[in-house]
C-alpha cells in the first residue's frame, strides 16, 4: 500500500552505512573472485577506480551481480544499490548518466554481462559537472572498447517467495552494424509487498495501538529502445525512448486499533476498538523521450554534448478507507462509523535541455563548461469525500474537500569546473555550480479565510555550490584525498502535493506545498594502503532536512477523548552526521576466497523542533528531536570459489547496525545473514539466494518526548526470503553499443516517485 508505505521511506534517509533503507526483500548475490594481477582498488582523482576487466571468472555474471560486490557498494533489497555514506547512488555508463527510470535501470544492469565491463568508478564526493542532489553518490560503469558487429542477447527469467510469490522476466538485444547502434530491452513482472505493522502512541493516560498487515499487488511491464547512429568520425546523433507502467489493483490495508485510557493512578478506565479498512487501486505510467547530439572537436578528448528531454508521468489512485465498530447484535465489526474515498490522480509533464562542453589541454589541464533548463508543471486534482454516521450505522452527512493543485517549476543552471594533474602524485579539482529555482502553486480551493495562504505559493531561490577536491598519491602503497561539496536537495512532487492520506481514523500523513529546498555540505578524507585497506573520515551538515515529522495532540470526538497522530512532511530543522569507517577489498587462498569487509562509526547530532501543522495552521503537542548518538556498523560480502574450474560459487554475506537516531525516534539495530549459491554452465547461470536468515531485518523505531507522548513504529517487510533465477546469454557478446547517453530529463524523473 503506497499510502503507509511512504512512512517507510521516512526511515530511509537515517542508515547510511549498511543501506537497508528500501521496503523490500534483502537479496544479496555474491559474485566470483577477482584476480589479483594489478591494482584492482585504488584510488585515483575524485573516485575509487575497481578494474575488474582482468577477471578469469566474470562469465555467468550480471553487472548488477558485479556491482553488488564492488568495495563501497551494496544492495539489501535486489534493486537498489547504495554507497556506503551516502543516501542515494545514481548510475552512470560510459560518464553519461543513462536516460531510465529507476525499474528499467535494474533490468539493464541485471541484463548486461559483466565480461563487458572495464571497471566500476565510485564517486563519493561529485564535482560541480555533475546534478545530483543531496549526498549522492555516483557509480561509474565504464564498458570495455572492443566492438564489433553483430547481435547479442540476454534472458533471465527469477521466483521469488517470501511471505508471497512473485516471478519477473526480461529480455534485452544489442545490435550492431557498422555506424548504427540499436539496443532494447523488454521487462515484465508481478509480486506482492507485503508488510505488517504496529504503530502505538500517546501518554500514560491515553494510548493508541493499529496492528495488522498490508498487501500490495503490483504488475509491472517496462522497456526502452536506444538508436544510436554516428553522422561522422566526430559527431553522433541518438534517440531514447523509456516507458514503464504499474498496476496496482485492490491494495489493502486492515488494520485492528485500540484505544485504551487510564486514570492518574494507572488503573485502567475503559477500552474501545475499531477497525481500519483500506482498498486502493493505483495505477502510473512513465514515458520519456531524450534526443541527444555528440560533436568532438579535437584529437584529445574534448566535446561538445547537447540533449532534449520530454518526460510524462501520470499517476492514478482511488482509495476507500472505512472504521468500523462492532454492531450492537454482532462481535464482528460490521458497522461504519466513518467512511473516507479519496481520489488522488497526479500528471507530471517536464522539458528539458542540457548542454555541455569539455575542453582538454595538453598540459594535463582540462575544463568544464555547461548549463541546464528543467521546466516541469505537475497537476494535482484530489477529491475527499468524508462520510460521517452515528451509533447506530445511520449516515448522518458528507463533507467534501475538493483541491485541485497545480505547481509550476523552473529551474536554470549554470557550472564550471577546472582539473589539473600536476604531477603524477597530485592532482585537484575546483568547480562551482550556480542553479536558479523558481515554482508557483496555485489552488483553487481556498475559499475561506483561513487558507488564503493556499492560493498562491511562490517560491524563488538562487544557489551557489561550490567544489573542491585534491588527491596525493604518496608513493606506490599510500594515498591520500580530500573532497568539499554543497549540494540541495528539492523537494519530490508527490511531497508537495497537499494531500491528506487517511491511515486510520486518528491517524494520517499530510503532505505539504510549502516544503522549501534543503542544503548539504559534506567533507571527506580518505587514506589508502596498498590498494586494499582504505579509512573514510566524513562530515555532512544538512540545513532544513525534508522529512517527516509525528505530531500528536488530544482530539474530542462523541465526547470521548482520543489521540491524534499526524505524520507531518516538512523542513525540520538541521542535522549533522559524523563517520569513520575501515574496509578491506582482498582475496586469499590462491583466489578461493573474496572478501569485502567495512566496519565504521557514525556519529548523529539532530536539532530539530516542531508544534504546528505547516498546511492547516493546527497546533499540535510540540515535538522535539535535539538526540545525539553514536552506532556501529558491520558488513562483510565474502564470495568462496567450489572448484577449480570457476563454476560453482558459495556467497556468504552479513550486515549488522547498531541502534541510531533518525527523525522518527531510535531506530533499533538491525542486522541480515544471506546466503546465495552458483553455477555456471556454458552460457547458463543458475543461482539461489536465501536472505534475511535469521529475520533479524525487521524495522523498529521508538521515541519519548519529555512532555510523555510516545510514539513506537515495527515494520515487518518480510525480507526473509529465497530467490531462484536462470540467465542465458546468446549471440555476439562483444558487440557494444555506439554510446551511452545522458538524459536531460534524468534529474526530474528522480522527483516523480
Amino acid at each position: 500500500m503506497k499510502k503507509i508505505i511512504i512512512l517507510a521511506a521516512a526511515i530511509s534517509g537515517s542508515v547510511v552505512f549498511a543501506q537497508e533503507q528500501k521496503p523490500d526483500t534483502t537479496k544479496t548475490k555474491s559474485i566470483e573472485g577477482i584476480t589479483i594481477t594489478k591494482q584492482v582498488f585504488k584510488k585515483q582523482s575524485d573516485r575509487f577506480v575497481y578494474d575488474v576487466a582482468a577477471s578469469p571468472v566474470a562469465k555467468g555474471n550480471t553487472t548488477f551481480d558485479l556491482l553488488k560486490q564492488t568495495p563501497l557498494l551494496s544492495s539489501t533489497d535486489d534493486k537498489t544499490l547504495k554507497i556506503a555514506g551516502k543516501n542515494n547512488a545514481l548510475i552512470y555508463i560510459n560518464g553519461r548518466k543513462t536516460n531510465m527510470d529507476a525499474e528499467s535501470l535494474v533490468q539493464l544492469l541485471k541484463s548486461t554481462p559483466a565480461e563487458n565491463i572495464q571497471k566500476i568508478e565510485v564517486i563519493t564526493v561529485p564535482g560541480s559537472e555533475y546534478q545530483v542532489e543531496s549526498s549522492d553518490g555516483i557509480i561509474n560503469i565504464v564498458m570495455k572498447k572492443k566492438m564489433s558487429d553483430g547481435l547479442s542477447g540476454n534472458m533471465r527469467m527469477s521466483n521469488m517467495q517470501n511471505k508471497y510469490n512473485g516471478s519477473s522476466a526480461s529480455l534485452s538485444l544489442n545490435y550492431r552494424k557498422d555506424k548504427l547502434g540499436i539496443s532494447g530491452n523488454i521487462f515484465a513482472g508481478e509480486n506482492i509487498q507485503a508488510q505488517s505493522y504496529v504503530l502505538r502512541n500517546g501518554t500514560n493516560l491515553i494510548s493508541n495501538e493499529s496492528v495488522g498487515d498490508i498487501n500490495d499487488p503490483n504488475k509491472n511491464l517496462g522497456g526502452y529502445l536506444n538508436i544510436d547512429y554516428q553522422l561522422t568520425d566526430k559527431s553522433n546523433l541518438a534517440l531514447t525512448w523509456n516507458s514503464w507502467a504499474n498496476k496496482s489493483n485492490d491494495s489493502t490495508i486492515d488494520l485492528l486499533n485500540t484505544l485504551t485510557s487510564y486514570n492518574a493512578s494507572g488503573s485502567l478506565l475503559s477500552t474501545e476498538k475499531n477497525k481500519s479498512e483500506n482498498r486502493e487501486d493505483a495505477h502510473y505510467y512513465n514515458n520519456s523521450v531524450n534526443l541527444n547530439y555528440e560533436l568532438k572537436t579535437d584529437s584529445l578528448g574534448s566535446k561538445l554534448n547537447v540533449n532534449v528531454a520530454y518526460l510524462n508521468y501520470r499517476r492514478s489512485q482511488f482509495s476507500d478507507n472505512r472504521t468500523l465498530v462492532r454492531g450492537k447484535s454482532s462481535d464482528t465489526y460490521s458497522q461504519l462509523r466513518q467512511k473516507i474515498t479519496q481520489d488522488i490522480p497526479q500528471i507530471i509533464n517536464n522539458f528539458s535541455g542540457t548542454v555541455d562542453y569539455i575542453k582538454k589541454f595538453k598540459n594535463d589541464f582540462t575544463a568544464s563548461i555547461g548549463g541546464n533548463y528543467n521546466k516541469t508543471k505537475t497537476d494535482n486534482d484530489t477529491k475527499n469525500y468524508t462520510y460521517f454516521y452515528n451509533t447506530d450505522g445511520n449516515q448522518t452527512g458528507i463533507k467534501q474537500d475538493f483541491n485541485h493543485f497545480i505547481y509550476d517549476e523552473n529551474i536554470y543552471g549554470v557550472y564550471l569546473t577546472l582539473e589539473k594533474k600536476f604531477s603524477d602524485k597530485l592532482s585537484g579539482k575546483v568547480g562551482a555550480r550556480y542553479e536558479i529555482t523558481k515554482s508557483l502553486g496555485t489552488t483553487d480551493n481556498a475559499q475561506s479565510t483561513e487558507n488564503q495562504q493556499f492560493q498562491k505559493i511562490d517560491r524563488n531561490y538562487n544557489n551557489f555550490l561550490p567544489y573542491l577536491s585534491f588527491n596525493y598519491a604518496i608513493n606506490d602503497k599510500n594515498n591520500i584525498s580530500y573532497a568539499f561539496s554543497s549540494r540541495m536537495r528539492r523537494p519530490s512532487f508527490w511531497e508537495l502535493n497537499p494531500v491528506k492520506n487517511i491511515l486510520t481514523q486518528d491517524n494520517y500523513t499530510q503532505n505539504n506545498p510549502f516544503v522549501k529546498a534543503s542544503s548539504t555540505y559534506t567533507q571527506e578524507l580518505t587514506y589508502m594502503l596498498k590498494s586494499s585497506y582504505f579509512l573514510i573520515l566524513n562530515h555532512s551538515y544538512y540545513k532544513d532536512i525534508i522529512t517527516q515529522v509525528p505530531l500528536q495532540r488530544q482530539i474530542i470526538r462523541d465526547n470521548v477523548a482520543y489521540r491524534q497522530l499526524a505524520y507531518i512532511r516538512t523542513n525540520f530543522g538541521d542535522k549533522q552526521e559524523m563517520s569513520a569507517m575501515l574496509g578491506m577489498q582482498k582475496t586469499f587462498f590462491k583466489q578461493y576466497l573474496t572478501m569485502n569487509f567495512n566496519i565504521g562509526v557514525q556519529h548523529n547530532i539532530n536539532n530539530g523542533t516542531l508544534n504546528t501543522d505547516p498546511t492547516t495552521g493546527e497546533v499540535f503537542d510540540t515535538y522535539i528531536n535535539k538526540t545525539k548518538s553514536t552506532s556501529m556498523v558491520i558488513q562483510t560480502n565474502n564470495t568462496i570459489r567450489l572448484d577449480k574450474k570457476k563454476t560453482w560459487f558459495l556467497g556468504v554475506n552479513y550486515f549488522y547496525v547498531d541502534k541510531q537516531q533518525m527523525e522518527l525516534g531510535m531506530l533499533k539495530n538491525l542486522m541480515s545473514l544471506d546466503l546465495s549459491i552458483k553455477k555456471n554452465w556454458n552460457d547458463w547461470t543458475f543461482s539461489l539466494n536465501v536472505n534475511d536468515i535469521l529475520k533479524t531485518n525487521i524495522v523498529e523505531i521508538e521515541d519519548t518526548q519529555s512532555s510523555g507522548n510516545y510514539n513506537y513504529i515495527r515494520n515487518d517487510q518480510y525480507r526473509r526470503g529465497m530467490t531462484f533465477s536462470m540467465t542465458y546469454n546468446f549471440g555476439n557478446q562483444k558487440v557494444k553499443k555506439v554510446r551511452d547517453i545522458e538524459g536531460a530529463s534524468d534529474a526530474i524523473k528522480s522527483r516523480t516517485r
